[in-house]
Formats: structure tokens, C-alpha cells, sequence
């Protein structure tokens, strides 16, 4: 286990590296985990913990580099930041990443050795299931911590986020579809979406109820043949959804899938999904994507439903609530595509700011007296 955290003195090129990329994105610790008896290769990031633990789920991948896997850490944990900002939680901003293949190599003793990790932050990050992560894996973890949620409904926790996550991003699109289109109504309109795991696959249901013409992709082959003979939706291969006809493009597997290979294709306009980071780089592609006359709904913002469902595990779970709160999240994109549109900046700046707004305002309350 190496420990790096912004008093940390580096010692090599690599820390070094280590160090630069989280004093640009302003991150507290970073915390690399590895045991050879389980197998065992992790990355825990914390990048603010200004309003509260940092919380944010632990996603299982097998990224091709370790260099991959700690990009994609330090930009899904400074997502979380802003996401809970945005939703207005009593939350930090934090995510964990495990190197491998989560179908062949995830088992109780990995998960547990993981959960140890987690336990040594001391309450500092509080983790959830993520992509390749469910609540079984959530419980091994539990044995070893306390700081977990997402937790199975009979061990008194508030069951799988996912739902919670879908109905925030389909509050987010018909907030964008109202600000694009005039109307909140989503029949007829043409949804692609790429990516039908736990999220997508809801989403999918939402927008078949109100009559939306919906193409599905994702590499998981049994996943897309379901939907397509529960709800009757079209399907292509995952590198055809760029091609497709669409109003609406929605992104809910891995990020970075608006980027100079992809936008000239997209026909979109609107671009509402639940993956995280979106956009490749987001000044680049945030600028593009208003150029292009393009609606993007900021991931963090419209994706916040699985967040706001595991803190209200937290503090005292109500389904109710978590879904009232992950209906908030229309009124906040409403405001955001506002002050974007008044101001001609690109939504994620209007939402960063907002965000940051919020940071600083409790940052100084916390201040001592």
C-alpha cells in the first residue's frame, strides 16, 4: 500500500506524477492498494471533503494501463465533489477504482481485502457499488468496514441505487427537452442510448412509457436481447449508436464518449445520459457541443440520483425522499440551461460554477470563529 496525500515529499518520477495530476485537479489524498494473496490492485481517491466524508462508488474494470485506471479515479472523484454540491448533500467527493475483470476475478476475499482499505481512511471516504460493483460485493466490504452504503435492503440498507440514478437522468432529459424543444415530453422523440446495465436498462423503461422511439447498444449481448424482447426497442452494435438517427444521445456505460471521433457524427440535440465524464476533455468538448447547437445536460448533475440515494442511506433511509430529491434535479438543470443560455457559456461551466458557489459558501462557514 503506497499512501500519497498532498503533504507527501516525491520521491520518484512516477509520484511525482502522481502528485501533479492531483494538485491540478485539487485532490486531498490518494490512496494506492495492492495484496498479492487476493489478487488485489486498487485506487482510492478523495478530492474534497469540504462539505462532509467523501462518498462515491467503487468501480471494478480492467483498464488497460494502471495510468488509465488512476485518470479515470481522479476525474470520477472530482465529478463526485461537484455532483454532490450540486444536489445540494452534506457530502465530499471520492471514488475507488479496482484494476481487473469483474465477471472472472471478483470474490469475497478480494472485496474484503478492498473493504480494509476502506476501513483505513477512517470514515475519511465512504464507498458504493459502481459499474461492475453490486450489493453482494457491498456486503463482503461491510465485513470489514463500516463505512459502506448501498447496502441490501434486509441488512438495512437502501438496496441498488440504479433505479434512483435512471429517474434523475430522466428528470435532467425532460428538463433539457423542455429548454431545447419547448416541451418536456419525450413521445416520439429519438433516444439512442448506449449502455443498458442496471441504469440503462431503467432508463430504457422510463422513456418506453411515454412513447419514445428508443435504440439501445452495449457490448453485454444478453442485456440488449432482453430489452429488446421486453419492450420492443431497436438495437444496434456498440459501434454503430453514433450513426443513429437521434434527438437525444444518452451515454450510460463508460465515459469520454463525446470526442472529436464521435461529435461529427452525432446528430443529437440533446446529449443526457449517466455515465460519468462524458465529454473527453471538458473544455474542449463542452465548447464543441454548443457550438454544434447542442444541449449537454452535465453528467454530474443529471446523474446525482444514485448519490442522493446513498446518503439518504446515511442519514436515515426514505425512498420517498431520495426520490423526491432526485426530482430536484429537473428544477436544478432548468436553471442551469438558463443561465448558460443567457450568459452563452457552456452548461458545464453554468454548472461548475454553481457547484463551486456552493463549496465556497460552506468552506467559510466551516471556518473557526
Amino acid at each position: 500500500m503506497i499512501g500519497v496525500n498532498q503533504n507527501g515529499a516525491a520521491t520518484d518520477s512516477t509520484t511525482r506524477s502522481v502528485i501533479e495530476q492531483m494538485t491540478a485537479m485539487e485532490h486531498e489524498q490518494v490512496l494506492f492498494c495492492q495484496d498479492k494473496a487476493t489478487g488485489l490492485k486498487a485506487i482510492i481517491a478523495v478530492h474534497n471533503t469540504v462539505l462532509g466524508p467523501s462518498l462515491g462508488g467503487t468501480r471494478m474494470w480492467n483498464y488497460a494501463t494502471e495510468e488509465e485506471a488512476l485518470t479515470d479515479v481522479l476525474r470520477l472523484s472530482r465529478g463526485m465533489t461537484y455532483k454532490s454540491a450540486l444536489a445540494g448533500l452534506n457530502l465530499g467527493g471520492g471514488k475507488a477504482v479496482i484494476i481487473g475483470d469483474s465477471r472472472t476475478q471478483k470474490n469475497e476475499a478480494l472485496m474484503r481485502r478492498f473493504g480494509k482499505f476502506v476501513n483505513s481512511l477512517g470514515g475519511k471516504y465512504i464507498t458504493a457499488e459502481d459499474m461492475g460493483i453490486g450489493t453482494r460485493d457491498m456486503e463482503w466490504v461491510n465485513l470489514e468496514t463500516e463505512h459502506v452504503a448501498g447496502l441490501p435492503e434486509y441488512l438495512g440498507g437502501s438496496g441498488d441505487p440504479s433505479p434512483v440514478t435512471a429517474y434523475g437522468v430522466y428528470m435532467g432529459m425532460k428538463a433539457a427537452a423542455r429548454h431545447q424543444w419547448g416541451s418536456e415530453s419525450l413521445e416520439g422523440r429519438k433516444v439512442a442510448v448506449q449502455g443498458v446495465g442496471s441504469v440503462g436498462a431503467t432508463l430504457v423503461e422510463y422513456l418506453v412509457k411515454e412513447n419514445a422511439k428508443v435504440t439501445i447498444a452495449d457490448i453485454w449481448e444478453p442485456g440488449v436481447k432482453a430489452l429488446v424482447n421486453e419492450f420492443g426497442v431497436s438495437a444496434v452494435a456498440p459501434e454503430a449508436i453514433y450513426d443513429v438517427e437521434m434527438d437525444i444521445y444518452a451515454p450510460c456505460a463508460l465515459g469520454a464518449t463525446v470526442n472529436d471521433e464521435t461529435l461529427p457524427k452525432l446528430t443529437c440535440a440533446i446529449i443526457c445520459g449517466a455515465a460519468n465524464n462524458q465529454l473527453a476533455s471538458e473544455e474542449k468538448h463542452g465548447r464543441a457541443v454548443m457550438e454544434k447547437g447542442i444541449l449537454y445536460a452535465p453528467d454530474y448533475l443529471v446523474n446525482a440520483g444514485g448519490i442522493i440515494n446513498c446518503y439518504w442511506e446515511v442519514i436515515g433511509y426514505h425512498r420517498d425522499a431520495a426520490l423526491r430529491q432526485a426530482e430536484d434535479i429537473y428544477t436544478t438543470a432548468a436553471e442551469i440551461f438558463k443561465v448558460a443560455s443567457e450568459r452563452n457559456i457552456p452548461t458545464f461551466l453554468a454548472a461548475n460554477e454553481l457547484a463551486e458557489e456552493r463549496l465556497e459558501r460552506i468552506g467559510r462557514v466551516k471556518l473557526p470563529m
